[in-house]
């Protein structure tokens, strides 16, 4: 198998780091513009999160792969090679597989189960088939991975393991929003959800993070405030969730009447700097500011996190948050294990059809060469038996396919079963070194698409 995965994830690398490498849709837009022109990777997947850059390649060979992945990384994301390497992960073949169905099913996400990143590979797959950038190998291993996916979370509760990142990180701030209308002890025993009753919150972003983040909020009946540099997105999003839309010159007034800030922006430097915040803070009579930053990079000054009156979760602190939640989450382990066995059956039966497809096209090329031997002695029959008549002729021609059809159809059907078993190249190769079948014969039974022709 010749898929190849590289990249870099909340997992393998601190938050700096990932923020150095983010790509938003345009800039994938353009690596994967790149993709024909390539020596060594003929199809690619890109998915782009705000923890995790990750290739998914069909390469021609392991070390070219991902030599020319690593100076694509480096080129589109402006970052030496040597500040990648240390971080980056490889897998290839089935382990690239299992990775991609483990990301997919939310076993890898910073808040194990979470959802939103089975719609964000799926979106990286529609843009790589919107480029043009992949083929069959990928499609057939992006099809089946959305569909683990699913499987995953319609067959387990994964999804009540985990949290999205939204709601992991209002569980932060929100005790110490809170604490000015109740009493400590309520706040200690209450949920996220209970302590967002009457709050109203700022929403920065128009994006599927954003969205995400509003809808959440909507539905716990927060007062919801949209600002984006897009005005019409804003009005839109903000429209959907019954919110109210501002202008961005609007964000200092704003800041000082909501109780909570989720941002979100995908804008390439800090949106909310910490002079603005010091100021908002300052005309807040002393009510906590919560801001929940799950941009990458980050949205908000990190040094806001040492004014008074604010609390302040980003990605990075997240990322610690999900690791004591997972460390002392044990009912989980249950879904997690149930989750974890769906994948590896799920490999190997991709792994086995992916062999399967493999024969097909040799099969095929044997069964027309021997049609070719077949017509060609007819031929000379005819030629030299010129007095047959042609009931004669037809009954002669349907035994000779049948005798060539029977001695065929036992070889055939075993070889595709041994070519599911996980050395079943070899079946495959022996069958094209018995018949003398020409390489050039099996490819000209291939469709471009990589199907068969039959």
């Amino acid at each position: 198998m010749s898929v190849l995965a590289i990249g870099v994830s909340h997992r393998s690398a601190p938050v700096e780091v990932l923020e150095s490498v983010a790509l938003d849709r345009p800039a994938v837009g353009k690596l994967l513009d790149e993709v024909p022109s390539s020596h060594q990777i003929a199809e690619a997947v890109v998915v782009a999160t705000c923890n995790r850059l990750e290739l998914y390649l069909d390469t021609a060979t392991f070390h070219g792969g991902v030599e020319e992945a690593s100076a694509l990384l480096s080129q589109h994301t402006g970052a030496p090679i040597e500040l990648l390497t240390p971080y980056l992960y490889v897998h290839y073949g089935d382990r690239a597989v299992s990775h991609l169905f483990h990301v997919v099913s939310g076993l890898d996400s910073m808040v194990v189960g979470e959802t939103q990143i089975l719609g964000q590979v799926r979106d990286a797959f529609r843009l790589a088939q919107t480029s043009g950038a992949t083929g069959r190998v990928l499609t057939e291993l992006f099809q089946t991975a959305l569909r683990v996916g699913k499987r995953a979370h319609a067959e387990t509760g994964i999804d009540a393991a985990g949290r999205s990142l939204v709601t992991l990180g209002l569980a932060r701030v929100l005790p110490a929003v809170a604490a000015e209308g109740w009493s400590s002890g309520r706040v200690g025993g209450a949920s996220w959800r209970e302590l967002l009753t009457g709050t109203s919150a700022l929403v920065l972003g128009a994006g599927s993070m954003a969205a995400l983040a509003a809808a959440t909020l909507q539905r716990e009946g927060v007062d919801v405030v949209v600002a984006n540099r897009t005005q019409e997105n804003g009005v839109r999003m903000a429209e959907a969730v019954g919110g109210r839309a501002v202008p961005m010159t609007a964000l200092p007034q704003v800041l000082r009447e909501v109780d909570l800030v989720i941002s979100c922006t995908g804008a390439a430097g800090v949106v909310l700097p910490f002079e603005a915040v010091e100021a908002a803070v300052a005309g807040r009579g002393g009510r906590t500011l919560g801001i929940v930053d799950l941009a990458l990079p980050r949205d908000v000054d990190a040094g806001v996190a040492e004014l008074p009156g604010v609390v302040l979760a980003d990605l990075a602190r997240l990322s610690e948050a999900a690791d004591d939640d997972v460390a002392d989450a044990s009912t989980m382990a249950g879904d997690v294990s149930a989750v974890r066995s769906i994948v590896t059956d799920e490999v190997a039966a991709f792994a086995t059809a992916q062999r399967a497809a493999q024969v097909a096209p040799t099969v095929v090329a044997l069964r027309s060469m021997a049609d070719d031997v077949v017509d060609a002695e007819l031929t000379r029959m005819a030629g030299r038996l010129p007095d047959l008549d042609e009931r004669t002729r037809a009954e002669i021609a349907r035994t000779v396919r049948r005798v060539v059809e029977k001695l065929l159809h036992q070889p055939t059907v075993r070889v595709k079963e041994l070519a599911a078993q996980p050395d079943g190249a070899s079946y495959e190769a022996a069958l094209r070194e018995l018949f003398a079948l020409d390489r050039r014969s099996i490819d000209a039974v291939a469709k471009p698409d990589g199907t068969v022709s039959t």
